[in-house]
């Protein structure tokens, strides 16, 4: 199973499995990381521009993978954790500390530098489990009773905001 550099599980064999397309891929089959960033790597942008910026990986002639670029990125933006379900709900004007969490399926190995960003997320409770036993993201399960619980209360109060009260209520002359 894939480790983080301190060693514990990311939940994975290989993260690309759970990878989408990449992030940096234009609905027309073009590479926008080239052409946006091509100061980052001359080289690549280069060799993109030739081809007129378009995806080796997208490419039906090609052999490339995402694996095989050198500026693959895939973050999930479900706001759902990919192992139990669990929807986020974040409330305006709180900063409390959200349900989901950003969980990174590849890391640096043996010094290199980062492979490749493959994100997804996941609510704290499972991410909590991920990294610490050998939980994996494929497991089959629930969201955890406390986590349920977490998700309620943030519907309850949002409910109250929504309520209405006329302001004949509010202010009440016999009071």
């Amino acid at each position: 199973m894939e480790k983080t550099p301190r060693g514990t599980s990311v939940g994975v064999d290989d993260p690309y499995e759970f990878a989408g397309v990449c992030d940096h891929l234009t609905g027309d089959g073009n590479c926008r990381y080239a052409f946006d960033h091509y100061e980052h790597d001359p080289e690549f942008a280069r060799e993109r521009a030739e081809d007129e910026y378009e995806c080796p990986v997208v490419d039906p002639e090609s052999d490339w993978t995402w694996a095989d670029c050198p500026h693959f990125r895939s973050r999930n933006r479900d706001r759902e954790c990919v192992r139990c379900g669990l929807a986020e709900k974040r409330m305006a004007h709180d900063d409390e500390r959200p349900l989901l969490e950003e969980h990174h399926l590849s890391y640096a190995r043996d010094g290199e530098t980062l492979s490749h960003e493959i994100t997804v997320y996941l609510c704290r409770w499972c991410h909590a489990k991920v990294h610490n036993s050998w939980a994996r993201i494929t497991d089959d399960a629930a969201p955890d009773p406390e986590a349920i619980a977490a998700l309620e209360e943030r519907r309850g109060r949002e409910h109250e905001e929504l309520g209405f009260e006329s302001a004949a209520e509010r202010y009440d002359e016999d009071d």
